[in-house]
C-alpha cells in the first residue's frame, strides 16, 4: 500500500533536494573554476614571497573545499540525528564565516590601500567590521541554535533541515550591505579625487576590481535577504554558501590578476611580491 504524505512533507523534500542539487552544483562549479585557474595559482604560490596577505589568500582560497565537503556530507549520508545536524550545520557555519572574513579582509587592505594608508580611514573600517563580524556571529548562531533541525518524512531522500522559519538570519546580510557599500562608497570617493592625476594601471585595476567585487556582494547579499523573508524550509538558506563561493571565487581571481598584472608591469623576472600598501603608494606616485 502506497503511502500518503502531507503538502508540507511534499514541499519540505522538494525544497531539500533543490538545496542537495545547489550544492552538488556549487562543489561542481567550484571545481571546474580551481582546476582552470591552477597552473596561475601554483605560479603565484610557488613564486611569490610569503606574507600575511599570500596566507589570507590560502585560507580564502581552500575554506570553500572544507565548506562544500561538510554541506555534501550533511546532504547525502543518512541522518536520523537532529543533533548531529546541529552540529554539522554549526562547524559549516564557521568555514562560511571564515570564509567572508577572509574575502572581506582583502577589499578592507585594499580600500586602505587605495586612501594611502590613511590612518583614520583604517580606524573607521576596522571598527566598523568588527561590529559587523561580531553582530553576525551572534545573531546566525543564537538564531539557528533554537530552530529545530528535522529530516525528510519521505523515505529515501537524504540530508535535514530547519523545520521552523529563521527569517532572523536576513540581519547579518543586511550588515554586510552596510558595510559593502560603505567601502563602495570609499573606492567611488577616492576614484574621483585622484582619476586626473593617477595614470597608474595597477591602480585602475584594484578601483575595478573594488567597484565590481562590491556590487555582487551587494546583489547577492540582497537575494539572501529577499529569499530569507520569502520562501520556506530549505528554500530559505539556498543562496547563502553561494554567495560566500562566488565571493571567495571572486577575491582570488581578483588576486592573481593582480598579481599577475604586477609582474607584467615589473619584468617576468621581477618575481617578488609586491603589498598592497605599496602598490598605492606606487599609484599615488604615478
Amino acid at each position: 500500500m502506497q503511502a500518503e504524505y502531507s503538502t508540507n512533507n511534499v514541499a519540505e523534500t522538494r525544497s531539500l533536494q533543490v538545496y542537495t542539487y545547489l550544492y552538488t552544483s556549487m562543489a561542481t562549479f567550484w571545481i571546474y573554476d580551481y582546476a582552470c585557474s591552477l597552473h596561475l595559482e601554483w605560479t603565484f604560490l610557488l613564486r611569490s614571497r610569503w606574507s600575511k596577505v599570500k596566507g589570507l589568500y590560502i585560507i580564502a582560497r581552500y575554506v570553500p573545499f572544507l565548506l562544500l565537503s561538510g554541506h555534501l556530507y550533511m546532504n547525502f549520508i543518512p541522518n536520523e540525528n537532529s543533533d548531529k545536524c546541529q552540529l554539522l550545520n554549526n562547524i559549516c557555519s564557521c568555514f562560511s564565516l571564515i570564509s567572508v572574513f577572509c574575502s572581506e579582509c582583502f577589499f578592507v587592505l585594499r580600500t586602505y590601500a587605495l586612501w594611502n594608508n590613511n590612518k583614520i580611514v583604517l580606524v573607521t573600517i576596522i571598527a566598523t567590521f568588527i561590529a559587523v563580524v561580531v553582530s553576525s556571529i551572534t545573531f546566525a548562531f543564537a538564531t539557528t541554535a533554537t530552530a529545530p533541525w528535522t529530516t525528510s518524512a519521505i523515505p529515501g531522500i537524504t540530508g535535514c533541515f530547519q523545520s521552523s522559519a529563521v527569517i532572523q538570519l536576513f540581519i547579518p546580510f543586511l550588515l554586510l550591505i552596510g558595510l559593502e557599500f560603505g567601502l563602495m562608497s570609499l573606492t567611488l570617493i577616492r576614484a574621483i579625487q585622484s582619476w586626473r592625476s593617477t595614470n597608474s594601471h595597477i591602480y585602475a585595476v584594484l578601483v575595478k576590481h573594488n567597484i565590481f567585487y562590491y556590487a555582487c556582494g551587494l546583489f547577492f547579499s540582497a537575494v539572501n535577504v529577499l529569499t530569507l523573508l520569502l520562501f520556506q524550509y530549505g528554500y530559505q538558506a539556498m543562496f547563502q554558501d553561494f554567495q560566500f563561493i562566488v565571493l571567495a571565487i571572486l577575491v582570488t581571481r581578483m588576486h592573481l590578476h593582480l598579481w599577475h598584472t604586477d609582474q607584467l608591469a615589473h619584468g617576468s623576472s621581477a618575481l617578488v611580491f609586491i603589498p598592497l600598501s605599496d602598490i598605492s603608494s606606487a599609484g599615488s606616485r604615478a
